[in-house]
Parts: C-alpha cells; sequence; structure tokens
C-alpha cells in the first residue's frame, strides 16, 4: 500500500478515537476505514476477507464513483458485491451499478455518450464498442493470470478488449452414480471407453442418452453444444477456432463426421429417449430431469454446469456426489465453455485498481471462495469451497484449450441457422445439403 494512502487511514483513525472519546456514552464508536480483522465481513464471507494492505489502489481516492452495468441480480449480485467489498473497504471506491437483462439499455447509453464505466456483457460487445474500449493491458490488467486461449476471444484486432470473469464449462456429461453403482457402469476416461459404455447399457436394455433440445425459436442449442464436443475430442480446439474465424468451412469432412455421431446417437430410440422425436420434442430441462427420475428413462445427459442447479431445485432430497454428478467429456483435447466479459469505458484510477485487483491472484481466489461459477483467473485454482465448482474449478484450470460456442461467436444470424440445420438433420434431411447452406452462412457471416 503506497505511503500516501497509510497517512489517510492514521489521519482518519485519529479523528475516529476522537469523535469517539466525544460522543454519548450510548453512541456508537465511528467505524474504523480499515479493519484489520473485519468480523462483520467474516460473517458474509465463507472464508475472511483479504486484509486491505493487499490490494493496490493505484490512486485512486476514498469517494472515486465507478459506474458498473451487467445483466446479473438476486444472489448473482450478492455474490459480485461479496467479491467487490475487500477493494471497496480497500480504496473507499463507490460502485454505482445497475442490472438489467436488456443490451438496448447498453446501447442506448453509448449512443448518447454517456456509457457506463464498466459493464460486464458478451463478446459480441467488445466488437460492437471496439473503438471506445480501453484495452486491458492499458489499465493494468495482470495478463500472466490468463491463459492465452483465455484471452484471446477477448481480443479485438490484437487488442485486449474484454477480460473474463464469470465463466461456465458445457464439456461434461451428468449422472448418478448411485444408478452407475447398481448396475454396474464405470465412468469413462477415454472416448472409445465413452462409445464402448453407451453399447453396453444398450445392450442392458437401459437408454444411455436424454437428448431433448426443445428450446423454442433456439431448439437445437442443445445439441451444437453437444457436436462442438464431439468435434473436441475427434479434431480438437484449434479446429473448432477455425470454424469460427472461418478457416475451415462447415462442410468440411472432420465436422460431417461429428454430425455423424452425434445423428447415431439423437435419433435412436435404442440411444436416446424418445428417438429423433423426443430429441426434437423434449425440452433442455425435462432432458436434464429424466436422467433422475425415478425410475430414471435415460443414463446420462450432456449438459453445461447450471444442470446440477437445476436437479437440485427439481430433486431436493438428491444428494450432489451421490445421486447426481458429472463428469468431464472423456478424450476432449480442450474445454467448450461461456464466460462474462468486463469492458471498460474508462481509464480513471478507480477503474484501474477495479482492473488490478479482478485480474489479480487475489481477486481470482475471492472469486472461486464466493462461489460465483468459475473464473478463468489462475488465482481461482484450489480456493473454490462449493463441491461441484472445486471439480469444476479443476477442469477449468488444467485445460490446454478453451472455446466459446461457435453459434454466438460467428455473427449474422449463424447461431440461429446452425439450430435448424442441426434441428433438420435429426428430422431427416440430408446432411450434406444442410452443412453446404450452413458453410455459405458462415462464409457471408464472416467475409
Amino acid at each position: 500500500m503506497k505511503q500516501k494512502y497509510w497517512w489517510l487511514i492514521t489521519v482518519l483513525a485519529v479523528v475516529s478515537i476522537v469523535a469517539a472519546s466525544c460522543a454519548p456514552a450510548a453512541a456508537p464508536a465511528a467505524p474504523e476505514v480499515m479493519e484489520e480483522e473485519a468480523p462483520a465481513e467474516e460473517e458474509v464471507m465463507e472464508e475472511a476477507p483479504v486484509a486491505a494492505v493487499d490490494i493496490d489502489c493505484m490512486g485512486a481516492q476514498p469517494g472515486d464513483e465507478i459506474s458498473m452495468l451487467y445483466q446479473w441480480s438476486g444472489a448473482e449480485e450478492e455474490r459480485l458485491n461479496q467479491i467487490l467489498a475487500p477493494l471497496v473497504e480497500a480504496c473507499g471506491i463507490v460502485i454505482v451499478p445497475e442490472s438489467t437483462r436488456d443490451q438496448a439499455l447498453l446501447d442506448t447509453r453509448v449512443q448518447a455518450g454517456t456509457p457506463p464505466d464498466i459493464a460486464f456483457w458478451n463478446v459480441a460487445q467488445l466488437v460492437q464498442y471496439e473503438n471506445l474500449l480501453i484495452p486491458m493491458d492499458s489499465l493494468e490488467a495482470h495478463t500472466d493470470n490468463y491463459e492465452s486461449f483465455f484471452r484471446s476471444p477477448g481480443t479485438v484486432n490484437g487488442k485486449w478488449l474484454g477480460l473474463p470473469v464469470k465463466a461456465d464449462i458445457k464439456t461434461i456429461i451428468w449422472y448418478s452414480p448411485a444408478i452407475f453403482e447398481i448396475k454396474g457402469y464405470t465412468v469413462p476416461t477415454t472416448w472409445a471407453e465413452l462409445d464402448a459404455l453407451v453399447e453396453q447399457m444398450v445392450a442392458n436394455g437401459d437408454v444411455p442418452w436424454s437428448m431433448g433440445m426443445e428450446s423454442g425459436d433456439a431448439t437445437g442449442w442443445t445439441g451444437t453444444d453437444f457436436v462442438q464436443d464431439i468435434l473436441l475430442v475427434e479434431q480438437g480446439p484449434e479446429y473448432v477456432l477455425g470454424l469460427q474465424d472461418g478457416s475451415v468451412p462447415m462442410n468440411d469432412a472432420g465436422v460431417k463426421a461429428a454430425w455423424e455421431t452425434y445423428g447415431k446417437w439423437a435419433k435412436d430410440p435404442a440411444y436416446t429417449v424418445g428417438g429423433a422425436q423426443g430429441t426434437l420434442s423434449t425440452g433442455f430441462l425435462d432432458a436434464i430431469y429424466k436422467v433422475f427420475s425415478d425410475p430414471p428413462e435415460a443414463m446420462m445427459v450432456k449438459q453445461s454446469g447450471f444442470a446440477g442447479g437445476e436437479v437440485k431445485a427439481q430433486y431436493p432430497d438428491l444428494e450432489y456426489g451421490i445421486d447426481y454428478d458429472f463428469f468431464a467429456v472423456p478424450g476432449a483435447k480442450g474445454l467448450q465453455g461461456g464466460a462474462d466479459w468486463m469492458m471498460s469505458f474508462s481509464d480513471s484510477a478507480a477503474v484501474k485498481a477495479l482492473v488490478a485487483y479482478l485480474s489479480s491472484e487475489l481477486g481470482g481466489a475471492n472469486w472461486a471462495k464466493a462461489s460465483f461459477d468459475l473464473s478463468p483467473n489462475k488465482g481461482a485454482a484450489g480456493n473454490y469451497v462449493d463441491p461441484a465448482l472445486i471439480k469444476k474449478g479443476e477442469a477449468l484450470a488444467t485445460t490446454t484449450g478453451f472455446t466459446p460456442d461457435t453459434g454466438d461467436t460467428i455473427p449474422g444470424g449463424f447461431g440461429s441457422a446452425e439450430f435448424k440445420a442441426l434441428s433438420d438433420f435429426v428430422n431427416g434431411v440430408d446432411l450434406d445439403t444442410l452443412l453446404d447452406s450452413l458453410a455459405a452462412v458462415q462464409a457471408e457471416a464472416l467475409q
């Protein structure tokens, strides 16, 4: 901590003591600016906050404000406040937050010339606001705490504009350990073992997969996620990134092979609940529930990290690790996942303090301790406290590649076209025709 800041602390402490001595006996003593043990904060956080001396305020002064716009609310907003509390305590920065799910509000603020200092939003907005955003490295972000594949999606034309903060992984399969034990099934560690397990389940009269993907206008997204994970197994993350930048066309032979693997399972009632029509008409949440019903209708469902919360909400008596759990897609050479990105329209001292803190090892550790999903920050490793997040965090920390969702990454309506193409494929439309059409949409979107 800078000497100037310690001087300020000393002065304020003296003022507090004098004020306390002059106050009526019944009045509580004035709170200190910084408390070494911070007992009140310990009641909120699962672990005690780190002492303020570990946070560099980057020249920010008490009372400096940061306007902030994000999509989180409720418990998520509380967790963010928990993460930011040590910074606020150390520097006296005032956070002025606003929560909305409406991107139009962010667009309106930007177009009016009054953007928030900080926005937590999506990769597409990094491209949209490229010329207005301040690069993260010029804001003193700790580059070394992020692998290059985590920084890459937030880099636009060579400028690192987005700091990945809250992340989730999709390359996982949910199952019931209790049911696996009863039936004598073993969690696979390779893709070949997974394929063999699927065939063993079929031979035993069990349905391996619950692959329902109905989701209104977004029907098909669970299928495109599944295909991308198959591509991570069969081709690897560089291939997937090639699809996203257009260097690999969507009608490439590797893509066709992955769709065929998916189609084998998604169309046949021996492999998935209800066969093709079940895949098309079963809601994606119902697809999760079918694996954990009594009796179960299927043995496995490939779904993102949020599925655990949905299982617990639907079946509150089930216990994580016994009745429901997950394993990483075996053989995948990287992970598919999503992230919320912090972008800055300001280079004020307070903003620099925020960026430096969240990108530091301390910021990563506090993010993990708050159980606000996952953090790509290396400092998060070993600091998760929720059992499921501990397991997912280990997968994130040890991955050698990370790919965002292809449909979310390619602009120009590609995602909707991909959903429809996959739905049509499950419904029996010729695969070559569909992939040729999808390649044309890809090329036009990326030209």
